[in-house]
């Protein structure tokens, strides 16, 4: 593919293959048979990574950036360059980089140093008329430069499904996506500053997710930020996927498949509830955000909970119980630790409450009740997120490296927020991949002690055999 364009990534992992660029490939239009795509994962050695770029000889490099492979991509693109300087007579490709998170840093952030231009924004349109100048004419006349894309209209997005390969599609997470944008103010995320949902035409998409079924996919992973704020529109995509299960009955050889949504807890009314409640078991994950429960902090960071019956019992707990007990529904709920305003004793308060919901038993004695998980992650300044406003007020301080992660508070010392870390780690470990179980309500500070007991026993909580981890449980006397 000399003098083409490559498109790159560095994937979290193998099994997490990018849409976003099969959907630059997409829209190139005619220059599309001059693009290839490559990809590589997080823990790939560096040279497995350079020396497919080096050979490919493109005259036009694209690469998609993440709060997750900032780094990674700043040591590909150092290595690259040496390589580069040290070819004699072989022109440099130009470099574009976009991506959530370039778009929002700073114009002397150090990897915007090893690009020629950044696409800040949505990229299907911009990509594809920088492509077709640099190619029309010469490259001195392009300096280093942000250009700032606009935002696209939906219907005129070209697919880019048909380019996941078929290995992609058995062996890999499907990303697929019916919106974007999100009506809700949430500081903390870059979602905000998009603040109306716009919607891919449904029949088209829906032909589009019938075709990757009958390929063979087996996970489709919706990235819609909050699926079911049309709630009609959210039954109407899942009753398609009820009747593709229902078509896989009557073909014994066709793969089964799972569908993952992203949901927000304050919008499931019951024609929605029963529409999830019929999918079986295992075909189902609904990934709900929770983030904190208490309410002062979740109205000061623009994620004001929805009461019902109580302060103590807001409409976002009331879902969950619902999805525990009327559905098959595999649940998994975030809290996020770090929030300005919001110490140990509160986290551990809404931790319990959190739990609590999602431990009663199932009603129908035919069900078992759905699988849980609950993911404990600690709040991230990622760049033009409005959260940088409580910096000063509520004594936040971050780490400056991806991923920004906030490392003491006001209200939240360091040492609690490591405590914190660890204690998420360990849940992982423990709870969430089934090493034991939990138990009820309250299990907080039961847990942080254990936590607390199996850092100090193994130094580390990464890289422990799983029998060793699970005697220490036992002999630390941890039982629900």
């Amino acid at each position: 593919m000399r003098g083409g364009i490559l498109l790159a990534t560095i994937n979290a992992k193998w099994i997490h293959p990018s849409l976003a660029l099969r959907l630059l490939k997409a829209n190139l239009g005619p220059l599309a048979e001059r693009c290839e795509i490559a990809e590589f994962a997080l823990r790939q050695p560096l040279r497995e990574k350079t020396e497919p770029i080096l050979a490919a000889r493109p005259r036009i490099l694209g690469l998609s950036v993440s709060i997750w492979n900032h780094a990674a991509t700043l040591e590909l693109l150092a290595e690259l360059r040496k390589a580069w300087a040290e070819a004699a007579g072989e022109p440099r490709p130009f470099v574009v980089l976009g991506g959530p998170e370039v778009s929002h840093l700073p114009e002397n952030a150090e990897i915007l140093r090893h690009a020629d231009c950044r696409i800040i924004g949505e990229g299907e349109t911009a990509f594809r008329e920088l492509c077709e100048k640099i190619f029309s004419e010469t490259r001195e006349n392009f300096a280093p430069a942000s250009i700032e894309a606009r935002q696209m209209d939906l219907t005129a997005v070209k697919s880019g499904y048909g380019l996941y390969a078929d290995e992609d599609l058995r062996r890999k997470l499907v990303y697929v996506e019916a919106s974007r944008g999100c009506p809700y103010s949430c500081e903390f995320c870059l979602s905000a500053r998009d603040a109306k949902t716009r919607e891919f035409p449904l029949e088209p998409f829906l032909a589009e997710m019938s075709e990757l079924i009958r390929r063979g996919a087996r996970t489709l992973k919706f990235l819609d930020r909050s699926f079911n704020v049309d709630a009609a529109r959210a039954r109407r995509v899942m009753e398609f996927f009820l009747e593709q299960l229902d078509m896989l009955e009557a073909r014994p050889e066709a793969a089964p498949f799972t569908v993952h949504f992203e949901m927000v807890p304050f919008r499931f009314p019951p024609e929605l509830m029963e529409t999830i409640a019929r999918f079986p078991r295992g075909s189902l994950r609904l990934e709900i955000g929770i983030q904190t429960l208490n309410q002062e902090v979740s109205a000061l960071v623009g994620r004001p909970l929805r009461p019902r019956l109580s302060p103590e019992l807001p409409r976002e707990l009331e879902t969950l119980r619902a999805l525990r007990r009327e559905t098959n529904a595999i649940i998994h709920a975030d809290l996020i630790a770090g929030l300005p305003g919001e110490d140990m004793a509160s986290f551990g308060r809404g931790f319990d409450l959190l739990w609590d919901a999602l431990s009663p038993p199932a009603r129908d004695s035919a069900k078992q009740g759905s699988a849980v998980e609950v993911q404990l992650g600690i709040l991230k300044l990622l760049p033009g997120a409005q959260i940088a406003r409580h910096s000063a007020a509520r004594g936040m301080s971050y780490n400056p490296a991806p991923p920004y992660e906030v490392t003491e508070t006001a209200a939240l010392p360091a040492r609690d927020l490591d405590r914190i870390k660890n204690f998420a780690r360990f849940w992982e470990l423990v709870v969430n991949r089934g090493l034991a179980d939990a138990g009820a309500a309250p299990v907080f500070d039961r847990f942080m002690a254990l936590s607390d007991s199996l850092l100090a026993r193994f130094g580390r909580n990464w890289g422990i055999a799983k029998g060793d981890l699970l005697e220490a449980v036992r002999e630390a006397g941890f039982s629900g």
